[in-house]
């Protein structure tokens, strides 16, 4: 009996008793759309951090500082002499003044928005992105200008913008703990967010010489640096970490007063971790393939028992234990394939649902506009799902095939 006719009987026997067929590929259909759907959301977490790379840029690097007590720390004049040292590595710096306080405007305040001193190397004119993923609607972003002159302006989001300005904020004045700045720029609202207060459209980008006058203060403890590209990215971090190095005196490889990671090693880590959290999530999706090869077993075993006088007829006709035996592991593996198609489709349009639900929700998490999530599983997602539940079906079926195989014919017949 050649592979074809096994399959035909195979399907005869599964069509005899469907809701049998049906209850026996349950575990397979559970098990493959639990990974198809765990593997579909991790490539759409994936895609989300690579989206908010390359919005961010793959050559940026965030040096964060502290010092305990009165310890001397680095100021901005200090980092701009780094990166006019090392123009082979280094393209420019933004130091990153997180501002307290409260935003007026007349009568109304808002002490929700947030409040950030930054550079002109925070945006970038060519893809009209901040390194927060912003984007400028209207009017223009800081300049060079504006930090060197400590010059009273801003940039909103576009929250600030509608509530405080109906919509028309450009040259007009609001005050940051009494201190006036003109507006000259309004961010794009994030489509995917609500747009309410304390969201990421309710925001003030100001030049980050402005924000130290405001806040009486001369520290800065976060910077943003950009690399010459994303492939000196590593060697632009080096430079830093043995300049500060030098500075707090400490030996290579010591980093107590600084932290300092580029954007590949944050996507990286993340990855990283996404990766473990699947492969556990899929391994733990994977008990009910096992637990579906298991009640494929009993079934086939079943089957050997009620068709017993069949298998005794085919021996004695001539019939080879090795065509019994693939006559019966193509049966379970028809069944498992069968459940694997089936547990496919599901897996996929779960998938499809839970992207539709939990979409808007993973987007607002992020707090970045532009981003889209898409849960869809790889092809190389499906075809490992189907080949492990064919080889499951294989595997647990070889037990019942091989009992089969070994039945003397004579008693088969006798078999009642």
């Amino acid at each position: 009996m050649n592979f074809t006719q096994s399959f035909r009987l195979a399907l005869k026997s599964l069509l005899t008793s469907k809701m049998r067929a049906v209850l026996t590929m349950l575990g397979i259909i559970i098990g493959v759309g639990a990974v198809i759907v765990i593997l579909s959301l991790g490539n759409g977490l994936t895609g989300m951090v690579q989206q908010q790379v390359d919005k961010m840029g793959i050559n940026m690097i965030q040096a964060q500082i502290w010092a305990p007590g009165d310890m001397a720390t680095p100021d901005p004049s200090d980092m701009y002499d780094v990166v006019a040292a090392h123009p082979d590595v280094l393209t420019g710096v933004s130091p990153y003044v997180n501002v307290t306080g409260v935003v007026r405007r007349g009568d109304e305040k808002y002490d929700r928005t947030h409040m950030y001193g930054i550079s002109e190397v925070m945006y970038n004119a060519a893809t009209n992105y901040t390194m927060d993923g912003e984007q400028v609607s209207k009017g223009r972003f800081i300049t060079y200008l504006d930090v060197e002159h400590r010059e009273p302006v801003c940039v909103i989001g576009a929250y600030l913008e509608q509530e405080a300005f109906h919509g028309d904020a450009l040259g007009k004045s609001l005050s940051i703990n009494g201190r006036s700045l003109t507006v000259i720029g309004v961010l794009k609202r994030n489509a995917e967010l609500e747009m309410m207060e304390g969201s990421q459209d309710d925001q003030v980008y100001l030049p980050y010489t402005t924000a130290l006058e405001i806040i009486g203060s001369r520290w800065v403890g976060l910077y943003l640096f950009t690399s010459t590209s994303g492939e000196t990215a590593q060697a632009a971090k080096s430079v830093l970490a043995n300049w500060l190095n030098v500075f707090f005196r400490t030996d290579d490889g010591e980093y107590e007063y600084y932290y300092i990671t580029t954007m590949a090693e944050q996507a990286n880590m993340i990855n990283g971790m996404m990766s473990v959290a699947m492969g556990v999530l899929v391994a733990i999706a994977a008990i009910s393939l096992l637990v579906g090869g298991i009640g494929i077993m009993n079934i086939m075993l079943v089957s050997v028992t009620e068709r017993t006088r069949e298998i005794g007829i085919r021996k004695s006709l001539g019939a080879k234990p090795k065509d019994i035996r693939s006559q019966f592991v193509i049966e379970a593996g028809t069944t498992s394939a069968i459940g694997g198609l089936l547990g496919i489709g599901f897996g996929c349009l779960l998938a499809k649902i839970l992207e539709t639900l939990l979409g808007g929700m993973l987007v607002q998490s992020m707090g970045t506009s532009g981003i889209t999530f898409h849960a869809t599983p790889t092809l190389g997602a499906i075809g490992l799902s189907f080949g492990v539940s064919v080889g499951i079906g294989i595997l647990f079926g070889y037990l019942p095939a091989n009992k089969a195989a070994k039945l003397n014919p004579i008693d088969a017949l006798r078999y009642d």
